[in-house]
């Protein structure tokens, strides 16, 4: 799955930097009517806000149990590009509620939520984002087994990369593939530490103020 997520991600980016290379074409007389021009000069700095979705798959350790399921939520963040330049450095944060579970057994694990606190490093071909991102990870682990429930709320870290291109002023759209590891917790009712980790591929809309 993860081998899938990240030729997806290279997919993706090819068929954006096509496309970026091709608004910068010669189209003669109709050049002026070409809906690519407005974004030579794309800004990626500034205030954003915007929502995902996606789907998480991973393991817990020291159990068998392998949680997967949709999830989604909504991320905020901030851009900066000095000058010219074309890199782009920023911070994001993002809360998502997931359907991640399994049953295997007497044992059943959840991850209700999580989220994340990232850095952003990324380089920009016009309207075309290309980052990679990291920080800190946080979220819900929840075991279950004949009756008897236990929660632990977790901290770890988290790393990933995705592509992003502005498709109207305000407007981007991404794809983003992220790896989180929340550490272990001692479970009673387990008699063991379990963590989880795991990938999540999502795709996201953003709107720039």
């Amino acid at each position: 799955m993860v081998r899938f997520a990240l030729r997806a991600l290279v997919l993706v980016a090819a068929g954006w930097t096509m496309s970026a290379r091709a608004g910068d074409l010669n189209y003669g007389s109709r050049a002026p009517y070409t809906v690519n021009q407005r974004f030579d000069s794309y800004s990626w700095a500034g205030l954003y806000l915007g929502g995902n979705l996606g789907y998480a798959w991973g393991s817990v350790a020291n159990n068998p149990t392998k949680p997967s399921g949709f999830v989604g939520g909504v991320q905020a963040g901030f851009n900066w590009r000095p000058g010219a330049e074309p890199w782009v450095f920023g911070i994001e944060g993002d809360i998502q509620a997931t359907g991640a579970e399994e049953t295997f057994a007497p044992w059943k694990f959840s991850n209700p939520w999580f989220g994340t606190v990232r850095g952003r490093v990324g380089y920009a071909l016009n309207n075309i984002l290309f980052y990679g991102t990291g920080g800190l990870a946080y979220g819900e682990l929840r075991a279950s087994t004949f009756g008897l429930s236990e929660s632990h709320a977790n901290l770890g870290w988290t790393l990933g990369a995705g592509a992003e291109m502005g498709f109207a002023p305000n407007w981007s759209a991404k794809i983003e593939y992220l790896y989180v590891d929340l550490n272990n917790s001692n479970f009673v009712i387990t008699g063991a530490p379990n963590g989880y980790r795991f990938g999540t591929v999502r795709a996201g809309v953003n709107y720039r103020f």
